[in-house]
């Protein structure tokens, strides 16, 4: 019986894609390819390991459009600084020679000033005023996964005036013409509402309108509704090559075989480079690479904690405690590092009570990729029939479903949606 999907495909307009690859099965691809799939195009997608398995399985699941804004900014710079010196940092940059993590941080530094911060801030916007709107539009798809109202969202701070920077950029955020509302607590206010912190919380931020997720579940449901409109999902099948023509692109995959399509996406994140770079993609992604494991709390916190000074990120998860942090400049490929595990667990030991730190599962380590400006990397490439969708940073799984939604029209339409040109890939 043809789904209801399928019996509302609209006519295609001459030249219009019918058939497209995604490359990448993560948050952005698989949002990229459910948006596509509104539109009755046939999408097939390549994962070379499994659906969820990068960066999007351990990430922290914060939707937060209230933070959502450039990484790179003169607190940051700061940090980044002394990581060259300190390994158990929040910001870790270990010293070696490597040409395009040089380009990276070369760029990284010319944009860690309030005035490029502020003109990224105005192309979050837009995408952050929408970002929620969307998840909102794939639950009334059919996506079987929850977001989760932060009731609260807590950022604690050991003493008040440890609040103040993060309270002057949401202050900022605010100037920008972002809809945010937060408001400075005492320490006793933060611990009566989550009896999971110390008395070492002096301080805090509750910062209202903000929603989690609990990411490997909602990919993976993502996925499933990708497959049950009539996707093909490819695992355990990388991409080697992409082959441009006037009519269409060839995928050669890792095992030789070779499938054409009308047009591709690439959503591969910190390995966009590879296969984008062909096509004018000269902006450099680099692996900021993130920490997370779970553990056991007495009183599992209701809703995120968040302790900006220690960059370290928490999130009750099917009944434990998810625990994440750092950004660690480093290859994908290089193995987990035990000390990164330990820095996080040293830096919120004080913070937290009831939380058996000690019992760690799922010890994990992911590639977040970043770019030196801080903006995603979304729209076509020099050939007009491969896309990219990728470089978003921290704000992958946030701001993954929006991207797809505009990417979809970008694909369909031949040209980009007004909200999409700061973050044009030939920028």
């Amino acid at each position: 019986m043809p789904s209801s999907h399928d019996q509302h495909t609209p006519a295609f307009a001459p030249g219009t894609p019918r058939q497209v690859a995604v490359v990448g099965a993560g948050m952005v691809g698989l949002a990229t390819a459910w948006f596509l799939q509104e539109s009755g195009v046939h999408v097939t997608v390549y994962e070379r390991d499994s659906v969820g398995a990068g960066a999007s399985w351990g990430n922290a699941g914060w939707l937060t459009p209230a933070l959502t804004a450039p990484l790179p900014e003169p607190a940051v710079l700061r940090y980044g600084l002394r990581a060259v010196a300190s390994p158990r940092s929040p910001v870790y940059l270990p010293l070696r020679a490597d040409r395009t993590l040089l380009r990276f941080l070369t760029g990284f530094v010319a944009h860690s000033t309030p005035r490029r911060w502020r003109a990224g801030m105005d192309a979050y916007v837009p995408l952050n005023e929408r970002a929620l709107e969307a998840f909102d539009v794939l639950a009334a798809g059919g996506v079987l996964a929850q977001t989760h109202e932060a009731r609260p969202f807590l950022a604690c701070f050991a003493r008040e005036r440890q609040a103040a920077p993060l309270l002057a950029e949401l202050e900022a955020i605010r100037d920008a013409g972002q809809d945010v509302s937060f408001s400075p607590v005492t320490g006793w206010r933060a611990r009566a509402v989550e009896p999971a912190l110390t008395d070492r919380v002096g301080a805090a931020v509750q910062i209202a309108g903000q929603r989690f997720v609990h990411p490997p579940e909602y990919v993976r449901a993502l996925g499933q509704g990708v497959r049950a409109r009539g996707a093909e999902v490819i695992e355990g099948t990388g991409v080697a090559d992409l082959e441009h023509t006037g009519s269409g692109v060839t995928v050669v995959t890792t095992t030789g075989e070779r499938h054409r399509h009308d047009a591709v996406v690439v959503a591969t994140g910190a390995e966009l480079g590879r296969l984008a770079g062909p096509f004018g993609v000269r902006q450099p992604v680099q692996a900021g690479r993130g920490y997370s494991f779970s553990v056991p709390a007495e009183h599992l916190p209701r809703g995120p904690l968040y302790f900006p000074a220690q960059r370290v990120a928490c999130t009750p998860l099917s009944g434990r405690l998810r625990v994440a942090g750092m950004m660690e400049f480093r290859r994908p490929t290089d193995p987990l590092d035990p000390r990164r595990i330990a820095a996080i667990v040293d830096a919120v030991r004080p913070f937290l009570s009831g939380v058996d730190l000690d019992d760690r599962r799922n010890e994990w380590v992911g590639s977040r990729p970043c770019t030196p400006d801080g903006l995603p990397l979304v729209g076509a490439t020099a050939a007009p029939r491969v896309f990219v969708a990728g470089g978003h940073g921290m704000w992958g799984i946030a701001l993954g479903p929006i991207t797809g939604q505009l990417l979809a029209q970008t694909v369909l339409k031949g040209e980009a949606p007004p909200e999409l040109a700061p973050f044009d890939p030939l920028r």
